[in-house]
């Protein structure tokens, strides 16, 4: 599964938007560390397109199939589709308490946590600590665990990362549909019933990962920091960016998954001719 955004906030659904961000929405954009995330997302991009080719093309893609998915992935493509489809979403109030929020030292720590843990998670050792972070602090059921179950309601960070992994699940087996890599066209109740038969799996996966991020992410906070961040995420700015952001990534994960689908169908049709 497509491993999701995982800043403050995750992602969901939406159309993009045509116009581009203005000066404040790219200011914003660059206090939450959009170019530092896009980079980080690319390593796992890339790490996602290497278990593709040993799953579907039995690791023979090559360097052919490293150049789809580092087109794919490429970090200014992306920053293109995410700010476009970005651009607009925030009414004024909230554009300018996000930015007052977010251009704060907390803010600014919070952000760096959060894309150093992301980073961090990719290493299979430091995931299993986190987990075993996690439960201890189920253990104790102190101040900390409920703060992060709070902060994981207000943005509603299950069900809105599991929609949007379906989505992108989809998006990709209709690309592959399309570029005629299965034996005969699928219908598409017949490929929505095959995503959906992993939406149990995956809201597990999911859950733990989430648990394990912010745990990882927020443990140098103080708990009267976390508290300010999660008192923003519960505002009508912190929901409207939670709400922008998903939107936003939905839509480039959808592009994302689509691509991958398409450059995967034509190396299997390749193979049968």
């Amino acid at each position: 599964m497509l491993r999701l955004f995982l800043l403050p906030f995750l992602l969901l659904l939406a159309g993009a938007v045509q116009a581009g961000p203005d000066a404040q929405e790219s200011r914003l954009l660059k206090l939450m560390g959009t170019d530092e995330l896009l980079d980080v997302m690319r390593e796992e991009g890339m790490e996602h397109a290497a278990q593709l080719e040993e799953d579907y093309l039995e690791g023979d893609g090559g360097a052919v199939w490293r150049k789809v998915a580092a087109d794919v992935y490429d970090p200014e493509r992306l920053g293109g589709v995410f700010r476009d489809a970005f651009a607009g979403r925030l009414s004024e109030p909230a554009l300018a308490a996000s930015l007052e929020f977010f251009g704060t030292d907390l803010g600014q720590r919070v952000i760096a946590l959060e894309i150093s843990a992301r980073s961090a998670l990719r290493s299979p050792d430091i995931e299993a600590e986190s987990a075993s972070r996690v439960e201890d602090l189920r253990r104790d059921d102190g101040i900390r665990l409920d703060q992060i179950d709070r902060f994981v309601e207000i943005n509603d960070l299950i069900e809105s990362n599991v929609a949007g992994a379906l989505n992108a699940n989809f998006a990709f087996y209709r690309a592959m549909n399309e570029g005629g890599a299965f034996p005969y066209d699928l219908s598409e109740s017949e490929m929505l019933g095959d995503v959906w038969s992993q939406e149990e799996e995956m809201r597990r996966e999911t859950t733990d990962w989430i648990y394990s991020y912010l745990t990882l992410a927020y443990q140098p906070l103080g708990d009267d920091e976390l508290e300010r961040y999660i008192e923003f995420s519960a505002t009508d700015a912190g929901q409207q960016l939670n709400r922008a952001i998903f939107e936003a990534f939905d839509v480039m994960y959808r592009d994302v998954s689509a691509r991958l689908g398409k450059g995967l169908a034509g190396f299997i049709r390749s193979e049968k001719l």
